[in-house]
């Protein structure tokens, strides 16, 4: 083992597929010791991508908490149909954050470039043992995220 950058490996990603998940208005749940707590309503999406395409069951939800210090954490559980009838359970917990000014914007509900937030995920799959998305359970993920006024897009990579 060694400390030098040059022989430290790098970290190789494949891009396994893109969701559009559609999302209702939020609902604030009010002041929690961690912050403001509130709850996204998701109202279905689609899913598009190399390794899986299909569509977001409208059922689940983003439960959310606006930290004091204006970050956003962020915890999503849904259900993706896959084209072949095949169902996965996603579990999506991330972070997003920008200058205060930025994320107000986003909380109203307005288009912002990508490029003036961080928005990055962690999710976990749970697909059914046996089916071609049986590698799902067996990688770990990371995910780049916008928001649209309407939706959640998110970009979700293996982790080689």
């Amino acid at each position: 083992m060694t400390d030098t950058a040059n022989n430290v490996p790098a970290l190789d990603t494949e891009y396994v597929f893109t969701a559009r998940v559609l999302v209702g208005a939020p609902i604030e749940v009010g002041q929690g010791p961690d912050g403001l707590r509130r709850y996204i309503p998701i109202l279905g999406g689609s899913v598009y991508g190399p390794l899986l395409s299909g569509t977001v069951i409208a059922q689940g939800g983003d439960s959310q908490i606006v930290r004091n210090d204006g970050a956003l954490l962020v915890e999503a559980r849904y259900l993706i149909k896959s084209n072949d009838g095949v169902l996965v359970s996603v579990v999506n917990r991330g972070l997003r954050t920008a200058r205060s000014d930025v994320m107000e914007k986003l909380a109203r509900g307005e288009q912002m470039p990508a490029s003036d937030y961080y928005f990055r995920t962690t999710p976990w799959f749970e697909a059914p043992v046996g089916s071609q998305y049986e590698f799902l359970n067996k990688f770990v993920f990371v995910a780049t995220a916008e928001r649209e006024p309407d939706a959640a897009v998110v970009h979700f990579y293996r982790v080689l």
